[in-house]
């Protein structure tokens, strides 16, 4: 397995497997429909008098939804010396190791997250609970990733 450059200084990338899959389907379904949607506007009087632009727009607004759903493929975790770096649907989050209390897998939860102190944190979309078995090898990477920083920072 080769690392990306960007990559390089992790120790670990995690992303889902599953729901990329799945996002990829539901966008292309969602894209293909608005445009078929869009061509038979005009193939039957309803009563109203669909333009080309309302084809168009139906169209635009099929790339604009698959787009959306396609935000779901963006989720990762990166773990290594300077923190865990979340991405999930739009933003990037490096949390050094003096704020993480834990990364944890609540019971019933759909993905993990990061423990901040004060309550607070941060979803981890990058493992899921559709994973099944690939998230729990995950969680147990992590967790020794987690030991091993938090005791070194805590050292220091």
């Amino acid at each position: 397995m080769t690392v990306p450059a960007d990559d390089a200084a992790w120790d670990v990338v995690v992303r889902p497997r599953l729901t990329p899959y799945v996002a990829y389907a539901a966008a292309f379904v969602v894209l293909v429909a608005h445009i078929a949607i869009g061509f038979l506007l005009k193939i039957k009087s309803t009563g109203v008098v669909f333009q080309t632009a309302d084809q168009i727009a139906f169209a635009v607004l099929g790339v604009i939804l698959a787009g959306l759903i396609l935000l779901l493929t963006r989720s990762r975790l990166r773990i290594g010396p300077a923190g865990c770096s979340v991405r999930n649907l739009l933003g990037d989050k490096l949390i050094p190791w003096s704020d993480v209390v834990d990364i944890s897998f609540p019971i019933g939860a759909r993905w993990a997250r990061v423990d901040l102190a004060d309550d607070e944190y941060v979803p981890v979309m990058a493992i899921q609970s559709v994973d099944k078995e690939r998230a729990v090898d995950a969680m147990d990477t992590v967790r020794m990733l987690v030991a091993r920083y938090r005791t070194d920072s805590s050292a220091s």
